[in-house]
C-alpha cells in the first residue's frame, strides 16, 4: 500500500507537505487534491520520475503532461515566452483551473511536451497543491491520478482502488470538487484556442481577453 499522509494528532500539514516533497525530490510519486480532482504529482525535472507517470498510469508517450507551479514567476526557464494575452488570463484567472499552454524551451523534457514543442502550465488555487509545489522548489505533473481512460479521482479511497502500490504516496486532505477539469487554452496561436472547457467558462474566457 501506498504511505497514505494525513492531518492528524501526529501529522500537521507542516510535516504532511514535507514528506511530500520528500518523497517528490527522491523521485518517487504521490497522489495529491487539486482544485478538481487528485493529481499524479512527479519532479517535472526528473526524467526517470517522469518516465514512471506514465507507467503508473499506462498511459502512450504520444500524451503530453500539463505541470503546476507554485507562482506566476516561475513559468521561467520552461516557457520562451509570455504573450500579452496570456499575462491578461494568468493576472485574471491564476491561482484557478486554467492550463496555459505554452511554446516550451528546450529545458522541457520532451516527455511532457510529447514532442510537440509546447508546454501546459496552471498555478493551483487547491491550498495542499501549493504547499506541496512549494516545498518541492519544482514544478509538479499535473496529470489526473487514474489509471489511463479511466474516471477521474476524487477521493483518496478512489485512488487507492485504482492505482494501489503503482505509486508511493497519497496526500489525503478530504474530497476535491470534482465534476469537471482545468480548461486548457493554447496562447501559443493567434488568436488563442480553447482545447478543452472546463472548469472555467469559454464565455469568461472571451471576455478576458476580448474575443
Amino acid at each position: 500500500m501506498p504511505e497514505i499522509l494525513k492531518v492528524s494528532d501526529k501529522n500537521t500539514s507542516e510535516v504532511i507537505f514535507t514528506r511530500a516533497a520528500q518523497i517528490l525530490a527522491c523521485g518517487g510519486i504521490i497522489a495529491y487534491p487539486t482544485e478538481t480532482f487528485y493529481g499524479l504529482g512527479a519532479d517535472a525535472t526528473n526524467e526517470k520520475a517522469i518516465q514512471k507517470i506514465f507507467a503508473v498510469k499506462g498511459r502512450d508517450f504520444k500524451n503530453p503532461i500539463s505541470l503546476i507551479i507554485s507562482r506566476t514567476d516561475d513559468i521561467y526557464p520552461f516557457v520562451e515566452n509570455v504573450p500579452y494575452l496570456a499575462q491578461k488570463l494568468m493576472a485574471e484567472f491564476w491561482p484557478g483551473a486554467l492550463t496555459i499552454v505554452f511554446k516550451a524551451t528546450t529545458f522541457v523534457s520532451t516527455l511532457l511536451t510529447a514532442d510537440s514543442g509546447k508546454i501546459g502550465l496552471r498555478v493551483s488555487s487547491h491550498s495542499g497543491a501549493q504547499r506541496i509545489v512549494q516545498k518541492l522548489g519544482r514544478p509538479l505533473t499535473a496529470t489526473s491520478a487514474n489509471l489511463s481512460g479511466a474516471p477521474e479521482c476524487v477521493r483518496a479511497a478512489d485512488v487507492v482502488s485504482q492505482l494501489g502500490n503503482k505509486i508511493d504516496a497519497i496526500i489525503d486532505l478530504g474530497n476535491t470538487p470534482g465534476a469537471i477539469g482545468s480548461t486548457i487554452i493554447d496562447v501559443t496561436t493567434t488568436p488563442p484556442i480553447i482545447l478543452r472547457e472546463g472548469a472555467i467558462s469559454r464565455d469568461k474566457i472571451d471576455k478576458c481577453i476580448n474575443l
